[in-house]
């Protein structure tokens, strides 16, 4: 398993702590393991529990030694270990391979092993040097630092969600989102480079661009890089899309695209995928998209199919998908607002 982790999976009793807490123990939490929770939280990786016990016991001891507001998922019950960290990597829309799993005891830690391969375990005894370790060590930007508090707004949201009780396409529209499109700047470069890092369910071609490679492209006068933000009445999702087109007299090759997970339910890939169709059209060309499989990145293709884009080739595993000259224009859907900083047609 490689890559970094987004999210590391704590058990509680025994491993946070020395002591049970249902058995009316009331442990101060170790040191280290206070360390290393803050330590990954500014850089951007989010905390989450799935341990034993009864859920308000669990949650009001968290509160009550000031570490509940660290945590983005809390799974406290009596199933298998794995069943949890299956459900909070459904919470937090993320992949199994980014979670991390750690706990005092071999048996739970060799049952999540089991049922879920692409999990990293780790025993309690390895916490204090968790920060050490390569997969725990991503870029840090400004939004990483920011990320827990973008989960825990976005746990806001999905609450919101759940209590509404018209159709779904009324709450979007009531969220007021408003995607900001834009080229990539020198101030982008690290948070573009750690999305591509990041993300894998929505990238087209699975590339990742180091920071001085996108430096490159931005600059470069035969390609553009598109980044796109997201904002509702909730607050900020962040810089949430990348696209990197490659310009030619006739085309705009869409080299990547790639879309955070967090807001794959908000349709805001379909949205700058729309963009970028419209700003080639624009400019005279012919809106064509690089696709290449990967275990994990299907739902991108459905994207472009649904956009627009049609398999126009074939090397290998890669498909050249484009849009026909004669497909109809799109109307631009009612629920988003998109502020377009791109300027005119290149």
């Amino acid at each position: 398993m490689t890559g970094i982790v987004k999210c590391l999976v704590w058990d509680l009793d025994d491993t946070l702590w020395r002591g049970v807490v249902l058995e009316g123990d009331r442990p101060a939490p170790l040191a280290a393991a206070v360390t290393t929770l803050r330590e990954l939280d500014r850089r951007g990786i989010l905390h989450a529990v799935a341990s034993r016990g009864h859920p308000a016991a669990a949650t009001r001891h968290l509160a009550d030694v000031g570490l509940a507001g660290l945590f983005c998922a809390v799974e406290v019950g009596w199933a298998d270990k794995s069943h949890a960290v299956r459900r909070i990597a459904e919470t937090l829309n993320i992949g199994l391979g980014t979670l991390a799993f750690v706990d005092n005891d071999p048996v739970e830690l060799a049952e999540v092993a089991r049922a879920l391969p692409d999990v990293r375990c780790y025993p309690a005894t390895a916490v204090a040097g968790l920060p050490t370790l390569p997969e725990f060590q991503p870029i840090v930007t400004e939004e990483a630092r920011r990320r827990r508090e973008m989960y825990q707004v976005d746990r806001r949201r999905r609450t919101a969600e759940e209590e509404w009780a018209g159709p779904s396409a009324d709450f979007l529209a009531s969220l007021e989102l408003v995607m900001t499109v834009r080229p990539g700047t020198e101030a982008d470069l690290n948070r573009a480079h750690e999305l591509t890092v990041r993300t894998h369910q929505l990238n087209s071609t699975g590339i990742t661009y180091g920071p001085d490679e996108l430096r490159r492209l931005c600059d470069a006068e035969d390609h553009e890089v598109t980044v796109a933000e997201l904002a509702d009445r909730f607050g900020s999702y962040g810089m949430i899309g990348l696209g990197v087109t490659r310009l030619t007299a006739s085309e705009s090759v869409l080299e990547l695209l790639l879309m955070s997970c967090r807001v794959v339910s908000r349709g805001a890939g379909a949205v700058l995928l729309d963009h970028l169709v419209h700003r080639a059209l624009a400019a005279g060309r012919q809106p064509v998209a690089r696709f290449v499989p990967t275990p994990v990145n299907r739902l991108m293709l459905v994207t472009l199919r649904f956009a627009g884009f049609e398999v126009a080739g074939r090397d290998g595993d890669q498909l050249r998908l484009a849009v026909p000259a004669d497909r109809p224009p799109r109307d631009r859907p009612s629920y988003m607002r998109v502020i377009d900083h791109t300027g005119g047609a290149r």
